[in-house]
């Protein structure tokens, strides 16, 4: 193999701003990434319908930080996007976040005023100041009903848990809203890459400095790998460390079936995402990326996704079992000299796609400050 000053497993949001930034430095980086693709799970291509998707799902940018916002529109032209998602609940489409119309129209009720929602939702939910897990955070955000109705079976399909066993941040993440505001986001910068986010990528990794070897298993060749100033590894941590501590209990990981079908009509739906929460179906969602860009095509691409425990691993199952078991690997990580581990599989921790490239290049910014700077590996 060739040499490098810096070697990076993955090539997604964490390896490439780090790729990026080293590179910048002067720095020779290498970036070993398994799959025959960059930019990790927002991979996105154009299909036979002539339609920009996403292989892993749909991907929506948005931050309130301004570092962030200013480092990704140095790579790409974006253009602004309020997401909205539905929710397929008895025979309605209600809006996500809960809303006003949400709860007029599951109740019957002709709520018209901030004032009068945050009484209602104050009469309605179950108060918990410290929720001990899931259920007890949703609960305290929409109340029973909504709860049974909107999050609980949904949660069970996403996760293969149902929210009681999970930790109360998963379902503390739900937005509710007192008016009818019906975006997903309220941050100040919501926006989509101009060209999709593959060419984003390709400009963060496009510096001379860097090379990119596609298709290779880094532990198939780790034992050639030699003579780096840092290491930085993005996959899943128990592998790192061949699953030392999971001999009986390993840590859960949560993936995704794709589904793809190609509809002969103008539209499918009419909204970019359509949320499945009841148990009359067994698929979380449906996208049609039509919508996003306002794309225009004789036919249209929809995909439903159906979360399971197999494949590629997507997403860490945050509870207290899988916490003690991560603890344990993250011993192992601080203990290694010039290796880090960054990015959602390696923390196991859920990152927003501006969290993970904030938390990138806080890392690089930390490393690079001083020249032994003071840092847990694995943060």
């Amino acid at each position: 193999m060739r040499k490098a000053d810096i070697i990076i497993i993955g090539a997604g949001i964490s390896g490439a701003v780090l790729a990026q930034q080293y590179a910048e430095i002067g720095k020779k980086v290498l970036v070993i990434e398994k799959r025959n693709h960059i930019a990790g799970n927002c991979y996105d291509y154009m299909d036979g319908n002539g339609i920009l998707v996403s292989k892993y799902g749909a991907h929506l940018f948005h931050t309130n930080d301004e570092q962030v916002w200013d480092y990704v529109n140095r790579h790409s032209k974006w253009y602004h996007w309020e997401h909205k998602v539905l929710a397929k609940v008895d025979e309605s489409l209600l809006p996500i976040p809960v809303n006003i119309t949400t709860v007029n129209t599951i109740f019957g009720l002709t709520i018209s005023s901030e004032i009068e929602m945050k009484k209602w939702l104050d009469q309605n939910r179950e108060t918990y100041l410290n929720p001990a897990n899931g259920k007890e955070a949703a609960l305290n955000k929409v109340g029973a009903v909504r709860y049974e109705k909107m999050f609980r079976h949904y949660t069970k399909k996403q996760w293969d848990k149902y929210p009681e066993e999970l930790d109360a941040s998963v379902l503390d993440r739900i937005p509710v809203r007192m008016n009818y505001d019906v975006r997903y986001f309220s941050d100040t910068y919501q926006a989509l890459p101009v060209g999709g986010y593959t060419q984003l990528f390709e400009a963060i990794l496009g510096h001379p400095n860097i090379e990119v070897q596609l298709e290779t298993d880094f532990f198939d060749i780790k034992d050639e790998i030699t003579g780096y100033e840092k290491l930085f590894y993005t996959g899943p941590i128990d592998r790192f460390f061949e699953f030392k501590h999971s001999l009986e209990d390993k840590l859960e990981y949560r993936s995704i079936n794709f589904v793809s079908e190609t509809v002969d009509t103008e539209y499918f739906q009419e909204n970019s995402v359509v949320n499945y929460p009841g148990n009359e179906v067994d698929f979380t969602r449906i996208i049609e990326y039509k919508h996003f860009g306002n794309q225009k095509s004789e036919r249209t691409t929809v995909v439903k996704e159906y979360t399971t425990g197999e494949g590629d691993p997507y997403y860490p199952v945050p509870n207290a079992k899988n916490q003690q078991i991560y603890e344990k690997y993250k011993v192992d990580a601080d203990a290694l000299i010039d290796v880090y581990f960054v990015g959602r599989l390696a923390n196991y921790k859920y990152f927003n796609m501006d969290q993970a490239f904030k938390n990138a290049l806080d890392l690089f910014g930390i490393l690079e400050s001083s020249p032994e700077p003071a840092f847990k590996k694995a943060v």
